[in-house]
């Protein structure tokens, strides 16, 4: 697919599920339990990196249902499999009556709830007594040094605005914040833990590129100038990141809160 027919659904799947979110599928996977022959919810799924190891890890005995609120996410998942029942919906309304699966997961998609509690809630309803439930989001941008010097590069040149905009995804990075959004949902007995991970381009300029694409944080913020601008001051503010060959990495970890329904 040429670039200018792109869209971020494409970019995203492209781009950043081999850079970041494919390694968690597994982990999280295992945070909820997930087993041959169960019925598991996919929240939040994208372009259904985590729906699809489920389904790899169900087997034909299990079922997988996978829900986005953004249909251009769906549309890029719905080409990759009918092994699994892709839902358009709300994570603060799941379509799905109570106790219908045996795990509810969802990565990197809770940070962008109107309603955390609330999407917390309707996933600990839908699960079965005994069932398991495990969210994973971005830990604190403090402790993704690569992205923490990309946020301050962000705020020197472009100010406060933009700086937060890409800073989003990291707003769920405090363990006792998380407990208390459980809470709040009614959820007793969670637990959350930090995991160790890392986020991999090709190269400075593909991070970059990436980032300014993504609709969830700078899509749309920078004109080709200020793009332009924020490539050349990357290149010197990211260079202790790079490797030998030219590709960038560094850490990025996540916290998953886990729980089980009485």
């Amino acid at each position: 697919m040429s670039d200018d027919k792109r869209t971020p659904a494409d970019i995203y799947d492209e781009l950043f599920v081999p850079a970041l979110f494919r390694q968690w599928a597994p982990v999280v996977l295992d945070a909820a339990g997930v087993k041959p022959g169960d019925a598991v919810l996919d929240v939040a799924c994208g372009t259904g990196v985590l729906a699809l190891a489920a389904a790899e890890r169900v087997g034909p005995g299990g079922s997988i249902a996978a829900l986005d609120a953004t249909p251009e996410m769906l549309a890029v998942a719905r080409r990759k499999s009918d092994r699994v029942d892709w839902c358009h919906g709300m994570a603060e309304a799941l379509p799905f009556a109570n106790d219908s699966f045996d795990a509810v997961v969802s990565q990197f998609g809770m940070m962008f709830f109107s309603d955390r509690p609330a999407a917390m809630r309707e996933m600990f309803r839908v699960l079965r007594s005994g069932g398991r439930l495990a969210v994973a989001v971005c830990d604190s941008l403090g402790h993704s040094p690569g992205y923490a010097a990309f946020a301050t590069l962000l705020k020197r040149l472009f100010g406060d605005s933009v700086a937060e905009a890409f800073s989003a995804p990291f707003v769920l990075g405090d363990p006792q914040l998380l407990l208390s959004i459980c809470g709040e949902a009614g959820i007793a007995g969670a637990r959350v833990q930090a995991h160790a991970g890392v986020i991999r381009f090709a190269s400075i300029a593909s991070l970059v590129s990436t980032e300014r694409a993504c609709a969830w944080t700078l899509g749309g913020l920078l004109d080709q100038q200020q793009f332009k601008q924020l490539l050349q001051e990357s290149e010197r503010s990211l260079q202790g990141f790079t490797k030998a060959d030219g590709t960038i990495a560094f850490a990025m970890p996540a916290l998953i809160v886990t729980a089980r329904k009485p």
